[in-house]
């Protein structure tokens, strides 16, 4: 019997394929790159020609400037007239100078009068303590502190030394505990953070000197406004990495504790605070060393101690001097670097068993303040408060007679290579000046326009409205020659800081040993203060411009060869293998596999050694630089307080224009 077999269904008609119609003959779809511009375009060419017939196509139209010199000077006499009178200066910043001028003194005068020995004596306990009793890093840590310590009061820089230190110590006390609480705010809630980041990163891109300008109109020179300023200037290292520490936090241990019936100060308090510890002490670490720096900037305004020592000197080009009270302030930046990075490494290793309990916890803690206490009362007694006269040595003069001996022989007339202070003529005559010239003969229209242009690629159209908008900011306020010629400076500094810094982290990346070699040089860069670039490019290329650029070059030089380092060690393994696989040669994988893939550290490394150049290009108003930078020294030595606030604020907007045309802020990084 045949089996019965039962007809399938009828298959549905098959549904016709879209195909894409090709594009017709002749036509061509616009590129991703132009499609971004266009509409910019379009608007540049309705408006450019107006503006153009308007105002002109030289240098900016000065029917388009605004008097702020003027205003801002009247306002610096209202308040010298009313600092007295006023219930704003009486009541609240009147109180707040005097506490700052107060507790400074009160600090500096317990670190002189306790005398050297309890002073090196604690902080050679609390820096081995802090290392480990038990461990050799402990002890290496401590005799890093002796000999930190031992040097300053050797140099004879010991009080300007206390000084410095007792500054710090305020500054880092209030910096360390808002930072904490912004970014407790921002760690906590979304609706604070955004609030928050968009201001965090408005400060970290402003130059030391903008933050000077306003607190000296407010509080005059003196203790007061280098104090308040060093505040502000080093909060958001701490408010940054401690909202990240917070918003970083295990979301199963997180969830671990609600489960428990832990209410949300218990979960914040046991949970989160306890796993965001690693980077909040980076946090304080970042803001320790912002602090030093700031401290010894601020010394313009009178802040006293090492950085007044050092400005003095700069001030009559001693380079002897300056060294002197140079090394101090590296020995400062490197104990406590070490120390605050001893910290942060012994939280992430955990107690781990004690041989000797007595060393470890709280009872090493009471061991180590036992002792220092009796050391430093044997010490009080023993020896004098102040720091020895016969053991101190003065390099001042050896050190000029060397300079003078390297004018003489190196710096000029060397058969062949000229000399550094030939080559410093040579980089003004042939870089900066033509640059200079280059972009004040500029039509103003065609700066905006560019400014416009890098934004939008860079960073969208909120960056091109803010990079335009500042650039034009620097015509209105009627500095905007000056402006020109602190881009030019920026501009020749970054051409060449990419350059070395591309060059020497690609080397870096693909060789272990050279990398290793150049991590304790970086790191030790890291931690030097803006001023101590300063003193060896003028003991090279004497005063100027090439002086101030290559300290730029400098100081962002560890930055960008870092940044390049990690983005090219972090492209995938395989990439490279499979291009090996392909037989690329060593030059094939850098440049068509690591740098592509590497792109967003790349520009990351962009822009951080253009807001670092544009930063020490203004300190170096120190040293010649002219511009914006002269001007912000000039107001704040002369208490011509129109001119200093003018530049501070070109320097605010040259920082934005800069900023946002070098950061990457959409999604599609990888895009054109």
């Amino acid at each position: 019997m045949s089996a019965v077999t039962t007809p399938a269904p009828p298959s549905p008609p098959a549904e016709p394929v879209e195909r894409e119609t090709p594009p017709a003959a002749g036509t061509r779809t616009l590129h991703p790159l132009l499609r971004r511009l266009l509409p910019l375009l379009v608007a540049a060419a309705v408006l450019v020609p107006a503006a153009a017939l308007l105002w002109g196509s030289g240098t900016w139209p000065a029917a388009l400037t605004a008097d702020v010199k003027t205003p801002l000077d009247d306002a610096y006499t209202w308040v010298v007239h009313n600092r007295d009178t006023n219930p704003v200066f009486l009541y609240f910043l009147l109180h707040l100078s005097n506490w700052s001028d107060d507790s400074v003194i009160w600090m500096t005068d317990l670190l002189v009068d306790v005398g050297w020995f309890p002073v090196t004596a604690t902080a050679v306990l609390l820096s081995w303590r802090v290392g480990g009793l038990q461990s050799r890093r402990g002890l290496k840590l401590a005799g890093v502190t002796l000999g930190c310590f031992a040097l300053c009061g050797v140099l004879g820089m010991w009080e300007a030394t206390m000084e410095t230190l007792a500054l710090m110590a305020i500054a880092v006390l209030v910096s360390a505990v808002i930072g904490g609480l912004l970014g407790l705010g921002g760690g906590l809630s979304d609706r604070f953070q955004k609030i928050l980041r968009p201001v965090l990163d408005t400060m970290q891109i402003m130059p030391a000197f903008a933050y000077l300008l306003p607190l000296v109109l407010l509080f005059g020179i003196g203790v007061p406004s280098a104090l308040i300023a060093t505040i502000i200037y080093a909060a958001p290292p701490m408010a940054r990495l401690t909202a990240l520490g917070l918003r970083g936090a295990d979301p199963g241990v997180m969830e671990a504790a609600e489960s428990l019936g832990a209410s949300p100060w218990q979960r914040l308090l046991t949970a989160r605070l306890p796993l965001a510890r690693k980077e909040t002490l980076l946090g304080l670490n970042q803001t320790i060393m912002m602090a030093l720096s700031m401290v010894t900037i601020a010394s313009v305004v009178g802040a006293g101690g090492l950085g007044e020592e050092v400005f003095q000197a700069l001030s009559t080009v001693d380079v002897g001097k300056a060294l002197a009270a140079g090394i101090p302030i590296v020995l400062l930046a490197v104990w406590l670097d070490r120390t605050t990075a001893a910290a942060g490494d012994r939280l992430g290793e955990g107690p781990g068993p004690s041989p000797v309990p007595l060393l470890h916890g709280w009872r090493g803690w009471g061991l180590t303040a036992s002792v220092g206490v009796l050391v430093s009362w044997v010490g009080s007694v023993l020896l004098i408060e102040e720091w020895p006269e016969l053991w101190v040595v003065n390099i001042s003069a050896p050190v000029n007679r060397a300079m003078d001996w390297f004018t003489g022989h190196l710096a000029e007339g060397v058969p062949v290579l000229g000399g550094t202070r030939t080559w410093a003529d040579g980089f003004t005559s042939w870089v900066l000046d033509p640059i200079r010239s280059g972009l004040t003969a500029t039509p103003w229209w065609v700066l905006v326009l560019a400014a416009a242009v890098l934004g939008l690629l860079a960073g969208g159209w909120g960056a091109m409205a803010t990079a335009a908008t500042a650039m034009a900011g620097a015509g209105v306020i009627d500095v905007w020659n000056k402006s020109l010629d602190t881009l030019s400076q920026a501009i020749a500094g970054v051409v060449v800081t990419l350059v070395l810094g591309f060059l020497i982290g690609v080397l870096a990346a693909r060789v272990p040993v050279v990398e290793r070699v150049l991590r304790p040089v970086l790191d030790t860069m890291q931690t030097l203060p803006q001023f101590i670039y300063l003193i060896p490019v003028v003991a090279l290329f004497n005063v100027g411009r090439s002086a101030a650029v290559a300290a730029a070059v400098l100081y962002a030089l560890p930055a960008v060869i870092r940044i390049t380092v990690q983005g090219l060690r972090q492209v995938d393994p395989a990439a490279l293998e499979a291009s090996r696989s392909l037989g690329a040669g060593t030059f094939q994988q850098i440049r068509q596999v690591q740098v592509p893939l590497a792109r967003p550290a790349l520009m990351l490394a962009l822009n951080q050694g253009v807001v670092l150049v544009l930063a020490m290009v203004i300190v170096g108003g120190f040293v010649g630089s002219g511009a914006l930078g002269y001007d912000v020294v000039y107001g704040l030595q002369k208490s011509d307080l129109g001119t200093g606030l003018t530049a501070g604020v070109a320097i605010v907007l040259l920082g934005l224009v800069l900023d946002r045309t070098t950061q990457r802020t959409r999604a599609d990084t990888g895009t054109p």
